[in-house]
């Protein structure tokens, strides 16, 4: 007969496994049911496409990516426990207050398609001038790229941006040195547009874009010794300076490094900007170290007057939190994988570069 002892004891094991199963099973509801949740109030819209014979799991995996779901295992399991496993190929308007099952139905509902989207795809690190000859070519011609250069550089136009974006600062943009005084600010993403737009109207939407990762960091925007302009400016520098995002943190920190002891950025990508018309190849970044601009970190000390290109999300988040090493030095492979290669002296660096066949 087992004593009183090991009763006690069995059923504290039991109520235990009771209890552990309970709380499993608590928290499996909970990942399920936020993985169903929509991911936010609905304040960022996004222009989604699907396209042809694209895979289901592609189309869960770029949602993912948008933010628009926060899981999707369990967004997949949803969908084919609810038979939603087929998309219609083309372009929707999304948001981030849309649920699942919301966002499911509407990319199976061909009556929800743009049918007369104009979708204009900015890259991160596109020049201004590319993005105005886009929406030129989109636009057909009705607004030429020197028009819409016109308006970016237009101080005016700037000041009236200025009282709708706080991160739009007047002083900081009103230098004529500036090759596009708005580049830097229109940012990468997919949106869509009406044909009956005008400039200022697609201005506002990319610039809207920007506003939103701009308040999303806020905190750490205004935390920085950086001004908003300066971080613009550093982050393009590490979104062209970078093979992959996995490098910007180091790459950042490194920047400041060498910003910390007074060191010049010389960063060959800041020459390239500053070859703008002229430059044709990477490699003559590499070999026009002397050109006399107010880009050129060779010659200038401290950060380019101003951005060399409109960074995406992680080059930015970057800079707002780099990653803090003694690195001074960086070099990458660019006859190879493009793998980056980080020293603490200018000695280490040399004989990197050595390795890799880089000509300094």
């Amino acid at each position: 007969m087992p004593t009183r002892r090991k009763v006690n004891s069995v059923r504290v094991v039991l109520l235990v496994v009771v209890f552990i199963l309970i709380i499993a099973g608590l928290g499996s509801i909970f990942v399920v049911k936020n993985g169903l949740s929509s991911t936010g109030n609905g304040d960022k819209e996004v222009v989604f496409t699907i396209e042809n014979n694209e895979s289901f799991d592609s189309v869960l995996e770029n949602l993912k990516k948008e933010d628009l779901i926060s899981n999707a295992s369990v967004a997949k399991l949803y969908a084919k426990a609810s038979h939603n496993t087929n998309f219609v190929a083309g372009t929707f308007e999304l948001d981030n207050g849309m649920s699942v099952k919301n966002i499911l139905s509407t990319l199976q509902d061909s009556t929800k398609l743009k049918k007369d989207a104009l979708v204009l795809k900015i890259p991160e690190g596109k020049w201004a001038k590319e993005i105005a000859a886009e929406i030129s070519s989109l636009y057909d011609g009705k607004y030429s790229t020197e028009e819409i250069l016109n308006q970016w550089n237009d101080i005016s136009y700037i000041k009236k941006l200025a009282k709708d974006y706080s991160f739009i600062h007047v002083d900081d943009l009103n230098n004529d040195n500036y090759k596009v005084k708005l580049e830097g600010y229109l940012f990468p993403d997919t949106y869509f547009l009406e044909k009956e737009d005008s400039l200022d109207d697609i201005t506002r939407v990319l610039l809207d874009r920007f506003d939103v990762m701009y308040k999303e960091n806020k905190k750490a925007f205004d935390q920085s010794d950086l001004s908003i302009h300066q971080i613009i400016s550093l982050a393009s520098v590490v979104q062209f300076e970078a093979s992959k995002p996995s490098d910007m943190k180091t790459i950042a920190g490194v920047f400041y490094n060498r910003l910390d002891q007074g060191m010049k950025l010389q960063s060959s990508v800041t020459v390239c900007y500053a070859l703008y018309d002229d430059f044709n190849d990477p490699k003559d970044c590499e070999t026009n170290p002397e050109i006399d601009s107010p880009y050129n970190t060779y010659l200038h000390e401290g950060l380019p007057i101003g951005p060399i290109l409109n960074p995406g999300d992680e080059a930015i988040k970057a800079v707002l939190k780099p990653e803090k090493t003694d690195y001074l030095f960086f070099a990458a492979d660019i006859y190879g994988d493009g793998k980056v290669y980080y020293t603490k002296t200018y000695e280490e660096h040399l004989q990197k570069c050595e390795e890799l066949g880089l000509n300094l």
